[in-house]
C-alpha cells in the first residue's frame, strides 16, 4: 500500500487534474490519495473572508469566482450524467454553505480564528469530492474524523496518539482508492474544524502513511524534486536523485518549499521512502528521501535560503558567566509561539544571535524586552532591537561532515565575492552550515556558492567588457571562439553580460550572444556613459564578475576604485591607471588585496608578453630588480625598422599608424608618453616609487610637433625627413641601428633614441617587437630576456585573455 500527496497546482487546471486520474490509476496496488485546494483557492478564501470582515461587499464578486471555479472544473473534467447530477448537487451544499458564512462575517464585521479555519477547510472538501468522483472507483474519507489537533501556545497541534489510531480504525479495510481532503483537522475537545497548517496536506499524507506502515509516500508536485538550489534564482541549479531524511528536513527548514518540514518526522520514523514526483512531467525519477543514500563525491547536497529573516541579538556583559539567560530567552519566545530557526552565540557568552520571520521580530522584541526588564534598566543587557532587510542561507549535506575546509572555502568565496556574513551558526552534525546575509545579497549568494562547490556544471566567470575597438573586438571573438572549449576541457563558463562601447552599452543577466553582439548592441543597448557602467555594473551585485577594460580613457580608469571596492575585478588593457600618480596605482593595489580580487594589468606593457608577470614572480621569491633596459614602442620600433632610402621618417609614422601599431594619435608614441607610462609600470611593480615626471626625456622629435592640432602634425612632420635621411645613412654606414630604449637603474628612469650596433641584444629586434632585459640579485651578470611581439590587437587581446584565465584559477 502506498499513500499519493498531490499539490494545490496538480489539481489546479483541467490538464493536471486529468493527469492526477491518469497516474492514479495506473497503480496496482491499494492507495490512499491525499489532496489539497485547487490552486490558488486558499489564498482566495482568506482574502475574501478579510474583505466580508472589512465590510467590503466586493467579497461576493470574489465568492462568485470561488463558484464558477469548481462548477467550471465539475462540467469539464466529469462527463454529463447521474454521477456529475450527485456531484453537483455536493458542491452546490458546500458553496451555499460558504456563503453564508462569508454573509455573516459581512454582516457583523468580525472574522475569529474559528470561522477562519472552517473557511479554509472548503478548499480541500470541494476539491476532494471532485477528484473522488473523478477517479474510478475512489471512496471519499472524511479527514475531519480522523486527523485531530489539541490546543498549546496559542496553536492547534498534531495529536499524534489519538490520530494513529483514528486512522487504524478508519482504514482497516482499504478500497482500490481511498480520497482524502488534506489540510484540515479538528479538534480533540470541542469538535471545531482546525488544519494543520500552509502545506498542512503533505503532513497528513505523511501521518496516514507512518500510521498504516506504507510502503512509501509519493509527494506529487510541480516540480521535478528537490534541486540543488531555487532555478528561479540559480539557471544551472538541477534535481537531486537522492536526499537522506536529515538533509532533505534541513532544506525544508531553510527555505526549500517542495515539502511542508514537519512532513518528513513522522515517515522518517517508521523509515518509509518518501518520492517526490512531478505530476506535469511524470516519467522524471524525482527525488527520493531515505535512511541511507549514495553520498557521492560533492560535499553538499544543496542550497536553501530564507529572504524574511529577523536577526535578534541579546547582548550586554552582564550575561557572561550566568546560567539560565537562554534558557529565558527561549523560554519567553515559545510561551508566545516564536519559532527561532537559527542560534548563535559568542564564546563569551555575551552575546546571543536568533534568526526569526520577519513578521515575528516586532513580537520577539517586545517579549524579551520585558523578560530582561530589570537587566536593561541596570544596564546589564542591551535594549533587544531587530536588525531587518536579511537572509537566512543553509548549506546542506551529510558529507560535510568527511570534507575538510568546507566552513573556510565557503567564507573565503563569500569574501571574495564582497558578501558580509553577519551571523553563522554550524551544529557538531556537521550538516548544515548557516548564516546570514543581506537581502540584497542573497542572489549573489547563491550563485557563487553553487557554482564554487560545484554543484553547477561550470564554473561561471561573468565578464563586463568596455571597449569593442581593435583590441576588444579581437577578444570578443578570441572568447567566442574558446568558450565551448573552455567548458568542455576546463569546466569553466565565460559569460559576457555587459559590453560597451563609446555610444551604447548592453547589460544581461543571461550573456551576451557574442556571434551578434554588434547588432544587439545597436539595437537593445542603453546609451553608454561611464556613469551608466558603474550604476548598472555596480548594481547588477553579479557573482565572480570582472570588469574588462579594452579602452584608453582617463573617465573609463576612474571607475576602477568603485568597482574594485564592490569586489569586482579588473583587467586593464588601458594603461592609465597604473600609470598615473603613484598613490592612486598604490591604492587601487591595495583595495584588490584588501578585497580579495584581482587588478590586472599585463598588458599595459609588452602586450601579450609576460612582463609584468615575471618580475612579480622575481620579486615573490625573493629576487631584486636592479636594472631594467628595454624596448616598449612596438610603433617606434616598427617605424625605426622601416626607415629607409625609399622610406622617409613622415611615411613610416603613417604606415604604423596604418597598421594600427600606433595609437591613433601618433605623437602619443613619438612623444614618448607611452614608453614613459610603461616604464613607469615596470618600475613599480619591480618595488620603486617612480612618477612619470621623474623620467627623463631625450626625444627625437621638437616639442612644438606637439601643439595644435593632429592635421597640423601631418602637414609639419615631412619637415624632419631630410634630416633624419642624413643621419640614417650615417648609421648605415657604421652598422648600426636607432632603438627607443626606456632604463630603469638605480631607481632612476629615462627615455632616449639610442644608436645601437651589431652586438647589441636590441640590434637584431625586428618589426614591431619589444624587448626586455632584468638585471637582478640572480640575473647579474646574464640578465634576464624576454622578446616577442609588442603590439597589435590579436596578441594585445590574448595577453587580456590571459589575465582573464588567471582571475579563474584555471
Amino acid at each position: 500500500m502506498k499513500v499519493m500527496k498531490f499539490g494545490g497546482t496538480s489539481v489546479g487546471s483541467v490538464n493536471s487534474i486529468l493527469s492526477v486520474k491518469q497516474i492514479v490509476e495506473a497503480v496496482e496496488e491499494p492507495v490512499i490519495v491525499v489532496v489539497s485546494a485547487l490552486g490558488g483557492i486558499t489564498d482566495k478564501l482568506i482574502n475574501t473572508s478579510q474583505m466580508a470582515a472589512n465590510g467590503d461587499s466586493a467579497y461576493e464578486k470574489e465568492y462568485r469566482e470561488i463558484v464558477n471555479r469548481h462548477i467550471e472544473m465539475v462540467y469539464t473534467v466529469i462527463p454529463a450524467g447521474n454521477e456529475r447530477t450527485v456531484l453537483l448537487d455536493k458542491v452546490n451544499e458546500l458553496l451555499s454553505e460558504l456563503k453564508d458564512i462569508f454573509q455573516g462575517i459581512y454582516l457583523i464585521k468580525d472574522l475569529s480564528s474559528k470561522t477562519s479555519a472552517t473557511i479554509v477547510s472548503y478548499g480541500e472538501r470541494l476539491s476532494s469530492i471532485i477528484v473522488a468522483s473523478l477517479i474510478k472507483g475512489a471512496v471519499w474519507y472524511d479527514s475531519r474524523n480522523f486527523i485531530k489537533t489539541e490546543k498549546k501556545h496559542a496553536k492547534h497541534i498534531l495529536d499524534s496518539e489519538l490520530t494513529t489510531r483514528l486512522v487504524k480504525e478508519t482504514f482497516q479495510e482499504l478500497p482500490e482508492v481511498a480520497l482524502v481532503p488534506g489540510f484540515i483537522s479538528t479538534d480533540k475537545n470541542s469538535g471545531e474544524v482546525t488544519n494543520l497548517g500552509r502545506g498542512g496536506s503533505d503532513y497528513t499524507a505523511s501521518v496516514i502513511a507512518a500510521a498504516l506502515n506504507a510502503d512509501s509516500l509519493e509527494i506529487w508536485t510541480d516540480v521535478d524534486g528537490f534541486m540543488t538550489a531555487d532555478p528561479r534564482v540559480i539557471s544551472t541549479a538541477y534535481t537531486i536523485n537522492e536526499l537522506s531524511y536529515v538533509e532533505a528536513m534541513e532544506l525544508c527548514n531553510f527555505g526549500a518549499k517542495v515539502v511542508y518540514p514537519p512532513t518528513i518526522y513522522p515517515v522518517c520514523h517508521k523509515n518509509i521512502p518518501i518520492l517526490i514526483k512531478n505530476t506535469f512531467n511524470p516519467q522524471g525519477e524525482g527525488t527520493i528521501i531515505k535512511q541511507e543514500v549514495n553520498s557521492g563525491s560533492k560535499a553538499i547536497k544543496g542550497i536553501s535560503s530564507i529572504n524574511d529573516t529577523s536577526l535578534i541579538t541579546v547582548t550586554g556583559l552582564g550575561m557572561v558567566g550566568v546560567i539560565g539567560v537562554n534558557f529565558r530567552i527561549f523560554k519567553a519566545l515559545a510561551q508566545n509561539g516564536i519559532s527561532v530557526f537559527m542560534v548563535s552565540q559568542a564564546s563569551s557568552e555575551n552575546s546571543t544571535s536568533i534568526g526569526v520571520r520577519n513578521q515575528d521580530a516586532a513580537l520577539a522584541c517586545e517579549v524579551l524586552n520585558e523578560e530582561f526588564s530589570k537587566e536593561i534598566e541596570m544596564g546589564e543587557i542591551s535594549p533587544v532591537v531587530a536588525e531587518m532587510n536579511l537572509a537566512t542561507i543553509a548549506i546542506v549535506g551529510e558529507n560535510m561532515k568527511h570534507t575538510p575546509g568546507i566552513a573556510g572555502k565557503l567564507f573565503g568565496t563569500l569574501g571574495r565575492n564582497g558578501i558580509s556574513v553577519i551571523a553563522c551558526a554550524q551544529g557538531a552534525s556537521e550538516t548544515n552550515i548557516s548564516f546570514v546575509v543581506e537581502s540584497k545579497s542573497l542572489r549573489k549568494s547563491l550563485n557563487v556558492i553553487h557554482d564554487s562547490f560545484f554543484l553547477s556544471e561550470y564554473q561561471v566567470l561573468n565578464l563586463f567588457i568596455c571597449g569593442t575597438g581593435t583590441v576588444g573586438g579581437s577578444l570578443i571573438e578570441q572568447i567566442r571562439c574558446q568558450q565551448q572549449k573552455l567548458m568542455q576541457e576546463r569546466g569553466l563558463k565565460l559569460k559576457v553580460v555587459g559590453i560597451a562601447d563609446g555610444h551604447h552599452a548592453l547589460f544581461t543577466r543571461a550573456g551576451v550572444d557574442l556571434s551578434q553582439y554588434k547588432e544587439e548592441l545597436a539595437e537593445k543597448g542603453m546609451p553608454s556613459s561611464t556613469q551608466v557602467l558603474h550604476d548598472e555594473i555596480i548594481g547588477m551585485n553579479i557573482f565572480n564578475s570582472v570588469f574588462v577594460d579594452c579602452t584608453a580613457s582617463a573617465e573609463v580608469a576612474s571607475l576602477y576604485k568603485d568597482f574594485l571596492m564592490n569586489n569586482i575585478s579588473v583587467v586593464a588593457a588601458n594603461k592609465i591607471a597604473a600609470s598615473s600618480e603613484y598613490s592612486v596605482y598604490s591604492e587601487l593595489k591595495q583595495i584588490a588585496r584588501r578585497r580579495g580580487v584581482k587588478f590586472l594589468f599585463e598588458t599595459n606593457v609588452g602586450a601579450g608578453l609576460p612582463i609584468i608577470n615575471t618580475i612579480n614572480d622575481l620579486i615573490n621569491s625573493g629576487d631584486k630588480i636592479l636594472k631594467i633596459e628595454a624596448v616598449l614602442s612596438g610603433t617606434l620600433n616598427y617605424i625605426f625598422n622601416k626607415i629607409s632610402a625609399d622610406i622617409p621618417f613622415s611615411k613610416t609614422i603613417k604606415m604604423a599608424q596604418e597598421e594600427r601599431y600606433s595609437e591613433p594619435d601618433p605623437r602619443i608614441d613619438l612623444s614618448g608618453k607611452d614608453v614613459i607610462r610603461k616604464l613607469v609600470i615596470l618600475a613599480r611593480e619591480a618595488g620603486y616609487k617612480l612618477e612619470q615626471e621623474d623620467v627623463e626625456k631625450h626625444l627625437f622629435v621638437p616639442n612644438d610637433f606637439f601643439a595644435g592640432s593632429l592635421e597640423e602634425f601631418w602637414k609639419k612632420v615631412p619637415s624632419l625627413d631630410a634630416d633624419f635621411e642624413s643621419r640614417r645613412q650615417k648609421l648605415e654606414d657604421e652598422n648600426k641601428r636607432w632603438r627607443f630604449v626606456a632604463k630603469l637603474e638605480n631607481g632612476k628612469g629615462s627615455v632616449s633614441l639610442q644608436e645601437v650596433d651589431s652586438k647589441h641584444p636590441f640590434y637584431g629586434l625586428e618589426g614591431s617587437n619589444n624587448i626586455i632585459l632584468l638585471t637582478t640579485e640572480r640575473y647579474k651578470e646574464y640578465p634576464m630576456m624576454i622578446q616577442g611581439y609588442g603590439a597589435g590587437a590579436s596578441v594585445t587581446a590574448a595577453g587580456v585573455f590571459a589575465d582573464i584565465m588567471s582571475i579563474a584559477n584555471i
